[in-house]
């Protein structure tokens, strides 16, 4: 706990994003800027876990995201400047899996607190067809075909496994819960304001929990299309199928298969929508709208927070989220 720099809210990030003003990232890379400072110094490496350490740490965390604002997350290489910030930090939070630069850079920081989001919850594998589809064939099939694609990618998730889990309230509540007692036992002089910041959090996600579970209930159809796979986890929880345009990964390219199938799958399931992202491009999914005659929409995967999010934090964005889910399974 290092000597400066105030704490930088999301609400003010999103304003400063929208002003031209600069990123997070920017404007914490000066010197000292990331450690040094009178706070317990935490270094987040992309926004859903800067969100929870400024939710939990409160007023005595000073929060310093890896990632900017409106970059896409899976793209990120960590500078010189922002290991020597990790190395000035009092802890890292991030999610092992995502990015891994970040993986790498925390490996090998010095810094004495290292929160891996990953190790909170149990992660689980989504293929490209994720949230329980059974056309199992079908899924080997598209396994396959992409495999060596996928082995030789830079970005390949670790092991396989999903890292989406703040897309799921409840798998989410159960990162907070252990990021808080992370920083109770890191700064155990501020351990009784992390105890009850994390009850609020973890409350107020367990009440999002809710909303998704009654919003959805009563629906026309369970079947959304999405860019790329990110919703695994929230299709689990609340008994829908995501059928991804690409895998896990947003960058990878579908193949002619892959278009046909999900033309095939929305006019089977009654698709009326094709979702996409605010910091990918959307031109796969209007095309398959377009051949298909279906609609397009936003599902934010929530990977960073900018001027075209539709809403200044994780819970507005969600509910965005579930509206644009109601909407389209025609939910009543």
């Amino acid at each position: 706990m290092n000597v400066r720099r105030h704490h930088i809210s999301t609400a003010a990030l999103a304003a400063a994003t929208a002003l031209g003003l600069g990123t997070l990232t920017a404007c914490s890379s000066d010197s000292a800027a990331a450690g040094d400072t009178d706070k317990f110094d935490v270094v987040a490496s992309f926004y859903p876990m800067a969100f929870l350490a400024e939710q939990i740490g409160g007023e005595h965390v000073n929060v310093t995201s890896l990632t900017e604002p409106g970059q896409e997350p899976h793209d990120l290489e960590i500078s010189a400047r922002q290991t020597a910030q990790l190395e000035e930090s009092d802890a890292a939070l991030y999610l092992k899996g995502l990015q891994p630069s970040v993986d790498e850079a925390i490996g090998q920081s010095p810094i004495a607190t290292k929160i891996d989001a990953a190790t909170l919850t149990t992660l689980e594998e989504h293929g490209t067809e994720a949230g329980g589809h059974e056309e199992e064939h079908a899924e080997e099939e598209h396994a396959h075909e992409h495999a060596e694609e996928e082995h030789a990618h830079e970005h390949e998730h670790e092991g396989g496994k999903d890292p989406h889990v703040w897309l799921d309230p409840v798998k989410y509540a159960e990162v907070a819960e252990g990021v808080g007692k992370a920083f109770e036992k890191a700064d155990p002089d501020h351990a009784a304001d992390y105890k009850k910041n994390t009850e609020v959090l973890v409350g107020r996600l367990n009440d999002l929990d809710k909303k998704f579970e009654t919003g959805l209930a009563d629906r026309k159809n369970s079947v959304f299309i999405t860019t790329h796979s990110a919703f695994g986890y929230l299709a689990e929880r609340y008994g829908l199928t995501e059928e991804a345009i690409s895998g896990l990964d947003p960058e990878s390219e579908p193949s002619g298969a892959r278009v046909k199938e999900l033309q095939e799958t929305a006019k089977a399931d009654g698709v009326t929508t094709v979702f996409y992202e605010t910091l990918v491009s959307d031109k796969t999914a209007k095309t398959l709208a377009g051949d298909t005659g279906l609609k397009t929409d936003v599902l934010d995967p929530l990977e960073g927070i900018t001027d075209a999010s539709r809403g200044d934090d994780y819970f507005q964005v969600m509910e965005a989220n579930l509206k644009a889910l109601r909407t389209a399974l025609g939910a009543k």
